[in-house]
């Protein structure tokens, strides 16, 4: 059993309020879902009764944690997390009639264009987030004027070169996925399809990542040292929030093209010889 003070935060106080043991029964990655929810929600401006995708909700605590906190109604998305057991989770939270899991790919969603008034994604976007044509087919899915939000792992600057020393034993190639929230801004900013209206770190993010590990994975002392070592050198908590601008055009995916086979000659025909 946790201790009462245990993920207790001045600076996380709607967090604070769930018990750690819940917390913990819930993680599904390397940081603290409500934690960066939380962070993140105030940038949003949510209204109850709003839809929201909380796109790779893990085991869906961010999504019952946006219902109760903002009165939401949250579609609690994830691929690699059982929807059957994220409906039993938001059962015993009392919020079974506005929280809605679904296993779904974040490149395969099954919602109607203009749907959501919100997209979340809580130490997520970075699996899927960074390809070039990503951000035109989820905003799809979002009104005119609704926002997107995003919080979780990055970089306080991007990593010119080889990765630092201290870094290595820690880095491996799946972290190349980490940005600064500079790079955030370029990103979407370039496609034209939102307005970006906020692209900042967590002040003394990594404190807070640091603090994380610590409680849930105290054994992880590879990654705990270059956290340590850093010291908000480079690791972060990134957020970027963006609006659907309504001028914005957006192209409908292709998900096929039609059969159009027309046979013709497969080789050109034999040339005569030049007469001599």
């Amino acid at each position: 059993m946790s201790s009462e003070k245990e993920l207790l935060s001045e600076r996380f106080p709607r967090s604070s309020k769930y018990h750690p043991d819940w917390i913990k029964a819930g993680v599904s990655g390397g940081a603290n879902s409500l934690w960066l929810t939380e962070w993140l929600a105030p940038a949003l401006n949510l209204k109850p009764g709003m839809r929201v995708l909380d796109l790779g909700c893990g085991r869906a605590c961010s999504s019952i944690f946006l219902c109760r906190e903002f009165g939401v109604q949250v579609w609690a998305t994830d691929l690699w997390f059982s929807a059957s057991e994220n409906l039993q989770r938001i059962r015993d939270a009392f919020v079974e009639d506005n929280v809605f899991p679904l296993h779904a790919d974040a490149r395969a969603l099954p919602f109607a264009t203009e749907f959501f008034d919100a997209v979340t994604s809580i130490d997520s976007f970075v699996y899927y987030g960074t390809d070039d044509l990503y951000l035109g087919y989820l905003a799809r899915f979002l009104k005119p004027g609704g926002v997107i939000g995003i919080a979780g792992a990055g970089l306080m600057q991007e990593i010119e070169g080889a990765v630092p020393d201290y870094l290595r034993e820690w880095w491996e190639p799946g972290l190349c996925c980490l940005h600064s929230a500079a790079w955030w801004r370029r990103h979407w900013e370039r496609t034209g399809i939102l307005a970006v209206e906020l692209a900042d770190t967590m002040p003394d993010g990594w404190q807070a990542w640091l603090d994380w590990q610590r409680t849930i994975c105290p054994d992880n002392h590879t990654e705990i040292k270059a956290v340590e070592a850093d010291r908000g050198r480079y690791v972060a908590y990134v957020r970027v929030v963006g609006r659907r601008r309504a001028d914005a055009p957006l192209q409908e995916p292709i998900l096929s093209m039609p059969a159009q086979y027309t046979k013709e000659p497969l080789l050109r025909a034999p040339t005569q010889a030049h007469p001599r």
